[in-house]
């Protein structure tokens, strides 16, 4: 055996912390991440989601309270969802444009409040619709496709109005991209950008979410305009037709069981791609370090740092206060 020599010594570079740190391929940094948000209705209100432990719906107050905290860690941007009684919801959505909604007064709020930081708006009509879908729903249970896309305009333009910087499509219609960007336009908002859900997948990980904002759907199942869990090939196509309609950053989403997807997105993508770390897999996180099964902090922040090696530029996660503080130590 002492004659045996061996080639190469991989190991040379993994020796010490500073030479692994200078042959690194990856690093994640807090300018990689949004925080996503929940806003409920009231005043100094502050409810955790039974289903994501450590996550909160809060009344405006807090979330711009949390908005400071956010952007004085270094955390660019974040993303907002309302969560609606269901009293105010309707077949066709008409709270997602009403002026005087929680929803676009949270957005004024936070921009005025914290004008740098960058605000996402969701839009799709699930948080609004007394059907829990994200169209319109015929009397026969059909998604009515071109008939929805008058409303995520108006949605667009509303959110426009509050300061939205930019504008995120998750209904995953086809055309509302191409539709949305040129609503925009029309009414003087070139500047917003739009952030497509391009490879939006009908996933069973989006549970704790949907359990945060009651947006269910009330009947049938999402099967018709969300992606199906076994194609790859048409995230691509769904990606070059929303960059072909404008999009100035696509999405894969979820994540985890995607990253083949999100690295094949990056190859061919013109614009920066984006991957939400969805609420189900925050969740199993959660549930595993609770029960002492994981190193919680190891465990996310090795989850962050695969959506990077996947090749994406941006990451919405519910972990991104906690991984920017512990970001922030080092």
């Amino acid at each position: 055996m002492s004659e045996f020599h061996i080639p190469q010594r991989p190991r040379r570079n993994r020796r010490t912390e500073s030479i692994r740190s200078l042959v690194r391929e990856n690093s994640l940094n807090v300018t990689d991440l949004i925080m996503p948000l929940f806003v409920i209705e009231g005043k100094n209100q502050k409810h955790e989601v039974k289903s994501m432990p450590g996550i909160f719906k809060m009344s405006k107050d807090l979330i711009i309270e949390e908005c400071h905290k956010i952007y004085d860690l270094g955390i660019p941007a974040i993303v907002l969802f309302p969560s609606l009684s269901e009293k105010i919801k309707d077949r066709f959505a008409t709270e997602s444009y009403n002026s005087n909604g929680l929803y676009l007064q949270t957005i004024k709020a936070i921009k005025k409040a914290v004008p740098n930081l960058t605000v996402i708006t969701d839009v799709a009509m699930d948080p609004y619709n007394s059907d829990g879908h994200d169209g319109i729903v015929s009397d026969s249970g059909e998604i009515l496709n071109d008939e929805t896309l008058p409303i995520l305009g108006k949605m667009s333009i509303a959110q426009a109005e509050m300061g939205a910087d930019i504008i995120a499509p998750s209904d995953m219609m086809d055309g509302r991209i191409g539709f949305i960007r040129e609503a925009l336009d029309e009414n003087d908002f070139a500047n917003v950008g739009i952030m497509a859900y391009s490879a939006k997948y009908c996933s069973s990980f989006y549970g704790p979410f949907r359990d945060a904002l009651d947006s269910a759907p009330k009947s049938g199942d999402k099967k018709t305009y969300q992606m199906d869990p076994a194609n790859s090939n048409e995230a691509l196509r769904e990606v070059a037709m929303d960059i072909a309609e404008g999009a100035d950053i696509v999405m894969v989403k979820p994540g985890l069981p995607y990253l083949d997807v999100v690295g094949n997105v990056k190859e061919m993508s013109e614009v920066p791609v984006a991957v939400y770390n969805v609420s189900g897999e925050y969740a199993m996180l959660k549930a595993a370090s609770l029960n002492g099964w994981l190193d919680y902090e190891q465990v996310f922040m090795e989850t962050l740092l695969s959506f990077k090696r996947a090749g994406a530029d941006m990451i919405l996660s519910y972990h991104s206060i906690e991984a920017a503080e512990l970001l922030k130590k080092f």
